[in-house]
């Protein structure tokens, strides 16, 4: 989802975060199958996107009650951001940049702040997929790797290409592997958030291709394959396919993503697709019968892979027919057999005020709130 901006050690954390409700394993999630586990039992994958908890200026008791309001509505799983990116310090950000040199925000309004949201997750037994940057300007994301370094305008997609591009994200990918490699809070990690060929601007070089995608995911995977053995990879993708003969651009490839090709990665594991037919203009025969044959064929995938797929991403507005159309959804995840589902995306009231809402946002004792709950045990039931 395209969204707007608007060394502390884990013990560190306040009091509010240092009474958790149930002990969380000290083992790292694993995968068996089409499944995940931990310590040898099922793990369901059910959750929301909290892309903002370590972004917003929020305070430790304020991360606490946003992670106590997912875990109520049986959520195991949260996808967070790992990245922002600026070139001028202000607010919580992970790297400055002056020029082509990035600086790691190791402080209080950064990786410090981090810590302290790892550790209200832990508090509240959820556990993180952290995303490590954007297809999106949106928190600075791939492009201001490839401006900074290559020159303001260069094609969005030489980020996939460039020795200099792909050094400099490895770097900053190494800091948080690394940081977090023993943390077995982190479920796993993102490489990105919807990559495609191109991204916010029209800037690109006619070159790329899916091949050009899956030739990165494999070096980057493996990057942090070799980094760290603990914890699982994932790409962070909208799961569009390259099937042969198509001229739809769901499923043609024109997006730069071949989701068969990328889930069958030795060093991806699990697949990631999202789902938002009015926004990609999916409304025949109607968008929630769209968005159904999307998930079977994600399924479909899953099963010829023989690996764990989530739908991490979903969203349509309350005046589109929500309740019914999440009804629809959730129940064709459970009933077919997917692995997991994380929806766009969880909301808070905080002392602060409302956490920041993009017209998808569910907030606590609403209708789809309480939806929430009813399918996350009928998907731990089924594990």
């Amino acid at each position: 989802m395209k969204v707007k901006a608007s060394f502390l050690t884990l013990a560190s954390a306040t009091v509010s975060l240092s009474k958790p409700m149930a002990r969380q394993s000290t083992s790292f999630v694993k995968v068996d199958g089409q499944s995940f586990a931990l310590d040898g039992q099922p793990y369901t994958v059910f959750g929301s996107n909290s892309y903002w908890v370590g972004l917003n200026g929020l305070t430790t008791d304020e991360m606490d009650v946003t992670f106590k309001d997912i875990f109520k509505t049986g959520g195991t799983t949260v996808r967070t951001w790992g990245f922002n990116e600026v070139t001028s310090a202000s607010g919580d950000y992970y790297q400055l940049w002056n020029g082509s040199t990035p600086t790691i925000n190791y402080g209080s309004t950064g990786l410090g702040n981090f810590d302290n949201v790892v550790a209200a997750a832990k508090a509240n037994n959820i556990r993180l997929i952290v995303t490590l940057t954007n297809n999106w300007s949106d928190y600075g994301g791939m492009d201001i790797y490839v401006n900074q370094i290559l020159g303001e305008g260069q094609p969005h997609d030489y980020f996939y290409s460039d020795p200099e591009v792909i050094a400099a994200f490895q770097d900053y990918v190494k800091v948080w592997v690394e940081r977090y490699v023993e943390e077995p809070t982190i479920f796993g990690w993102e490489l990105v958030n919807e990559p495609r060929c191109t991204g916010s601007t029209s800037a690109t070089s006619g070159t790329c291709t899916t091949t050009t995608i899956t030739d990165w995911v494999k070096t980057m995977s493996g990057y942090i394959k070799s980094l760290d053995s603990n914890h699982l990879v994932g790409l962070g993708d909208e799961g569009w396919f390259n099937w042969p003969d198509s001229t739809d651009f769901a499923y043609d490839g024109s997006q730069g993503i071949d989701f068969d090709a990328n889930l069958a990665i030795d060093t991806i594991d699990f697949g990631t697709f999202h789902l938002y037919p009015y926004t990609w203009d999916k409304e025949t025969p109607s968008a929630m019968v769209w968005g159904q044959e999307w998930i079977e064929n994600h399924r479909s995938a899953q099963a010829t892979c023989n690996k764990p797929v989530l739908m991490e991403e979903f969203g349509v507005s309350a005046t589109q027919n929500q309740t019914t159309t999440y009804e629809n959804w959730y129940s064709t995840v459970i009933d077919g057999g997917l692995t997991g589902v994380l929806i766009w995306q969880a909301g808070s009231n905080l002392t602060s005020g409302p956490t920041p809402n993009d017209g998808f946002t569910i907030y606590p004792d609403t209708p789809v709130y309480y939806l929430e709950k009813q399918y996350s045990a009928r998907l731990r039931a089924k594990n």
